[in-house]
């Protein structure tokens, strides 16, 4: 094929975890298992907050569409995934991938910056708690939210768009479950310095960017935490930030870890950190939220209270 935007190469094959070979099945049993309860886990929490008014304020709306998210991740990954742990072939066309790319750059930039913003509400509720509701008001929630998407799509377009100069000669195995974009420039057989630049920005804004701002307003909310004088006002001031924590630890780190390194250094076991932050992550931020949080506990009480009766 000719022409800077096309490639000789019309289908890639998506080795994933190939090489364990023996536990296809028991690997395929536990993907489904982990995609169920990442989707009854999420929509739950999406139904529990809709339903009840008292889960109406700013950071139950942010958690709304951090399970949309989660959602959208894994209905991107894993039923592909499951595919290919079924069929021997495990191939994917070049517009396929460039697709499975796109979106999943889209939310995965989307819920990083999502987890920003959440730190800066947690941030205004702890250390401006008179003027939260003046500050974190629906119009800023819904422009902060809208940004995180439109954020999201505008890195996906650009990266996407930079890999259609590209040419792909052979080989065409790739060493992952899905379509990522380290791995595919890995494959090319031209010079791919400036994706490598591209992404290393955007990582650096993304991944170093959103964490430092998320661990300054969490010195801020610490500091503000230790000034308060009873015990049991700063177990509940911890309470409100302890599910964040734990969720924005897992998923940075995986990340990063990812992330913020040349594609060339991408190694076959990555795969297994992407499993965290494609597969883990999904399933564990509605039960981290649900166990840790009284309100949404208390909501789903009254939920299961309601349908029993």
């Amino acid at each position: 094929m000719e022409g800077n935007n096309q490639t000789s190469v019309t289908e890639f094959i998506l080795l994933g975890f190939s090489n364990f070979s023996r536990t296809q099945l028991t690997l395929f049993v536990a993907f489904v298992s982990a995609y169920a309860a990442a989707l009854v886990g999420n929509i739950s929490i999406i139904t529990l907050i809709r339903l009840y008014p008292t889960l109406h304020t700013p950071m139950y709306f942010f958690l709304v569409n951090l399970s949309l998210l989660d959602v959208c991740c894994v209905n991107t990954i894993v039923p592909q995934l499951l595919r290919n742990l079924m069929d021997e072939k495990n191939t994917i066309s070049f517009q396929g991938y460039l697709t499975q790319a796109y979106f999943f750059v889209i939310f995965l930039a989307a819920e990083l910056l999502l987890l920003a913003v959440m730190a800066f509400d947690r941030y205004i509720a702890i250390c401006h708690p008179l003027r939260y509701t003046v500050i974190m008001n629906w119009k800023v929630c819904s422009y902060l939210v809208l940004g995180t998407w439109v954020l999201g799509i505008l890195l996906a377009n650009v990266h996407v768009l930079s890999l259609l100069r590209l040419s792909f000669c052979g080989p065409s195995a790739i060493k992952h479950f899905f379509c990522e974009l380290p791995p595919l420039l890995q494959l090319s057989c031209t010079d791919t310095t400036f994706n490598q630049y591209l992404m290393l920005a955007t990582d650096l804004f993304l991944g170093f960017g959103c964490f430092l701002l998320t661990l300054v307003s969490y010195v801020y909310i610490v500091s503000s935490i230790l000034k308060i004088r009873s015990a049991e006002g700063k177990k509940k001031a911890f309470s409100t930030c302890s599910s964040h924590v734990m969720v924005v630890t897992l998923f940075y780190s995986s990340v990063i870890y990812t992330y913020v390194r040349p594609p060339s250094m991408y190694l076959d076991m990555d795969k297994i950190v992407a499993v965290l932050y494609t597969v883990i992550t999904p399933v564990l931020n509605p039960i981290i939220y649900s166990l840790r949080n009284n309100e949404v506990k208390e909501a789903f009480k009254k939920f299961v209270s309601l349908h029993r009766d």
